[in-house]
C-alpha cells in the first residue's frame, strides 16, 4: 500500500498507511533525545517525556490517561538516545480523540512543581531500579566508557543530582530549545483515509505557531578502546564487548545489521548462542545489537555466565569474531543469513504499531520512507566480502571495548 505524506506550513510532518485493520496507531515524533542534554541537563529529555502526562491547560494527570483508556486506546511514549515518541492505538473513528490529545500534551502542557517533585521520585525510583539490575546497567556504564564526555555516553534517565536540581524553570527552557515544530513527525497508520487525517492534522497540528532554531548536535570523534573490570558481587559474571559503529546513513548499515543478527539476533542459531549455549552450556543470555545515530553508533556483544567460565566464554566469542573476519561466507551461510534477516523484518513489520514507529522515525530520520522492497533488495546484494571488510573494520579485537561486572 502507498505511503502519504504532507508538511505543514508550521514543519511537522505528516506520513500515513492507509491499511484494512481493525485497529488504528498514530505517534507524535520529536526529534529531541538524551544527546541533546547539556551536562547540567542529564535526564531532561526522559523527564519531559514523563511530564507531558501531567497535565494541560485543560487536562489533569487522570483525564490524560483517561482520555484513550475510556474508549479501550492505549497511550504511552519512549525517549531514546535521539528521539522522543508519544504513541497510541485506538479503534479507528476515535483518530480525532487521539489526534486532539498528542496535540494538548505536546504544545498545551502545563505542570507545577508538585507535579514536578513527584514525577521526579518516580523517576528515581526508575534509576534506582535499573542500578538493582547488572543486565540494564552494564550498557549504561558500557555508553560512558565508549563516548567519555560526549552527550551519547550518558545515561537516558539522567542522574540524581540533575533531577534534584531540575525545576519548572529550567525544564520550560530545554523544550522551547529543542522542540521545534520542524523537527516533529506525526505518523499513523490504519483504516483512515489519508485526506481525514489531512484534516485533523489542519485542526489540532497546523495551528501550533512555527518554531525552528533547535541547537546542532555535537559530533563523536576520538574513539579509545578501553578495558574495565567492575565489582558487583553478582552471582554471574556480565560481560559487554563492542565499540562504535556506522551512522545512520553509511552505505554498509545494512551489512552490519546483517552481521550482528548472525552473531546474536533474535534467532536460537545464531554464532554466539550455539557456541556458548548450546554447545557448551555456558550461558543463557547471549545477544548482539547494533544502533545507529546521526553520526555514529554503537555496536555490542553481551553475555552473561559463571565466573569460573568467563575466559572461555570470551575465547568463544573471540574466536566467532576471528572467523567472520578471515573466512567468507559460503553461498548457502550468506543465504540463510539474508532470508534470516529479511524474514524477520518482514514479521516485525507485520505489526501494524511496529510499522506505524518504523515509518514515522524513518520520516524523522532520513525524511522519506524507504519500501521495504528496497530495503531487501539492499541486504540481499551484500556480498561476503563486504561482510569481511565490515568485521574487520568493526570486529577487530584490539578496537573492541570491554566492560565486566563480577
Amino acid at each position: 500500500m502507498e505511503l502519504s505524506v504532507h508538511s505543514l506550513p508550521n514543519g511537522i510532518r505528516i506520513v500515513h498507511q492507509q491499511t484494512t485493520s481493525a485497529v488504528a496507531h498514530c505517534a507524535l515524533f520529536m526529534d529531541t533525545g538524551s544527546r541533546d542534554e547539556s551536562s547540567a541537563e542529564w535526564g531532561y529529555a526522559h523527564f519531559v517525556e514523563h511530564i507531558l502526562f501531567k497535565g494541560t491547560k485543560k487536562r489533569n494527570a487522570y483525564h490524560i490517561l483517561s482520555r484513550m483508556e475510556d474508549v479501550g486506546g492505549e497511550l504511552n511514549a519512549f525517549t531514546t538516545k535521539e528521539e522522543t515518541c508519544l504513541h497510541t492505538s485506538f479503534l479507528p473513528r476515535h483518530l480525532p480523540r487521539a489526534m486532539e490529545l498528542l496535540s494538548d500534551m505536546v504544545f498545551h502542557h502545563q505542570f507545577t512543581e508538585r507535579s514536578l517533585a513527584s514525577e521526579r521520585e518516580v523517576i528515581l525510583d526508575e534509576i534506582n531500579s535499573c542500578k538493582d539490575n547488572p543486565s540494564d546497567l552494564i550498557f549504561d556504564e558500557f555508553d560512558q566508557g565508549v563516548f567519555p564526555g560526549h552527550p551519547l555516553g550518558h545515561p537516558i534517565l539522567g542522574t540524581r543530582h540533575t533531577l534534584r536540581t531540575l525545576n519548572r524553570e529550567k525544564i520550560l527552557s530545554f523544550i522551547a530549545r529543542h522542540y521545534t515544530t520542524d523537527r516533529m513527525v506525526f505518523a499513523s497508520v490504519g483504516p483512515v483515509p489519508f485526506r481525514s487525517v489531512l484534516h485533523y492534522a489542519g485542526r489540532f497540528l497546523a495551528t501550533i505557531p512555527p518554531r525552528t532554531g533547535a541547537p546542532p548536535r555535537e559530533r563523536f570523534t576520538g574513539y579509545q578502546p578501553f578495558f574495565k573490570e567492575v565489582r558487583k558481587h553478582t552471582h554471574q559474571v556480565h560481560c559487554l564487548l563492542g565499540s562504535p559503529g556506522y551512522d545512520q546513513h553509511h552505505p554498509n548499515r545494512y551489512g552490519l545489521f546483517l552481521l550482528t543478527n548472525l552473531l546474536g539476533g533474535p534467532g536460537m542459531n545464531t554464532r554466539l548462542n550455539m557456541a556458548l549455549r548450546e554447545r557448551n552450556g555456558f550461558s543463557y543470555n547471549v545477544e548482539a545489537s547494533y544502533t545507529p545515530f546521526t553520526d555514529t553508533g554503537i555496536c555490542t556483544l553481551y553475555f552473561s555466565t559463571d565466573k569460573e567460565r568467563l575466559e572461555r566464554s570470551r575465547d568463544i566469542v573471540f574466536k566467532e569474531l576471528h572467523k567472520l573476519r578471515e573466512q567468507p561466507l559460503g553461498t548457502l551461510q550468506l543465504s540463510k543469513a539474508k532470508q534470516q534477516l529479511t524474514g524477520q523484518l518482514a514479521i516485525g513489520y507485520e505489526s501494524l504499531e511496529h510499522q506505524m514507529l518504523s515509518i514515522g522515525k524513518s520520516m524523522l530520520v532520513f525524511g522519506n520512507v524507504e519500501p521495504m522492497c528496497e530495503v531487501y533488495r539492499k541486504i540481499n546484494e551484500i556480498s561476503s566480502g563486504q561482510l569481511i571488510g565490515i568485521a574487520r573494520d568493526i570486529f577487530r579485537q584490539d578496537a573492541l571495548s570491554q566492560l565486566i561486572y563480577q
